[in-house]
């Protein structure tokens, strides 16, 4: 059970100030029954406003397709952010809309957004090895000996100057110079380094599956709930 001005507020609508004008107005309902005291304590799946349920109101989880040049910081001085592609009111939730690890500016494809901090933990903690993978394309064929190096681990310069082998990937070509990368784990930029490792350029990069979740036909820059 929770306050209507401190849901409201929680799920990005309005101020805890303005919940109370909104049930002054008469657009808060539990049920069928319009809620005149703002400090009433509800259940969030019961509450409507204007008619219409609450959005997300036990947590928000959505797939998201990140366009190409995108960046996943809340900083806009890095540029264009994925958050600038959602609603607006979800950046005002608290807690915090993030997501679930990152994507670069030159990758796209699956990303997970949430606003709950312990499935973002667990899906991002290094101990859980949640699968991820990526589609390729490349500036030459991967042969088979690249194929054999995935499944045994890379050795990647990390900082400082140490080789840190990756744990084994699956490398499966495609042809047309695409491959298929699936890792569990999520070093710096590490399907790209992988291959650079090998003298192959990435020259796209696309998320198609995080954990259980697919990418499916979603269109770029388009959510849907999960």
């Amino acid at each position: 059970m929770r306050r209507i001005d401190q849901l409201l507020s929680s799920l990005g609508y309005c101020s805890r100030k303005e919940a109370q004008a909104l049930c002054d107005e008469g657009r808060v309902r539990v049920g069928d029954e319009v809620v005149e005291d703002a400090s009433r304590r509800v259940e969030p799946s019961q509450v409507r406003l204007d008619d219409a349920p609450l959005e997300f109101p036990d947590g928000l989880l959505v797939l998201f397709h990140k366009p190409v040049g995108v960046v996943c910081s809340h900083d806009s001085r890095e540029g264009q952010r994925v958050y600038d592609l959602l609603p607006e009111q979800w950046q005002r939730r608290d807690p915090k809309v993030t997501s679930v690890g990152r994507l670069d500016k030159d990758t796209s494809g699956l990303l997970l957004i949430t606003d709950q901090g312990a499935l973002v933990q667990r899906l991002t903690s290094p101990k859980h090895h949640v699968e991820k993978t990526y589609v390729a394309t490349l500036d030459a064929e991967p042969t088979e000996a690249v194929v054999r190096a995935f499944a045994e681990g890379v050795p990647l310069k990390e900082e400082g100057g140490e080789l840190v082998r990756t744990l084994p990937a699956t490398l499966k070509p495609l042809g047309a110079r695409r491959a298929e990368v699936t890792i569990r784990e999520g070093k710096y930029h590490q399907v790209r380094r992988m291959f650079a490792a090998h003298g192959l350029h990435v020259v796209a990069l696309e998320r198609t599956r995080f954990g259980d979740w697919e990418l499916g036909g979603l269109a770029p820059g388009q959510w849907r709930a999960l």
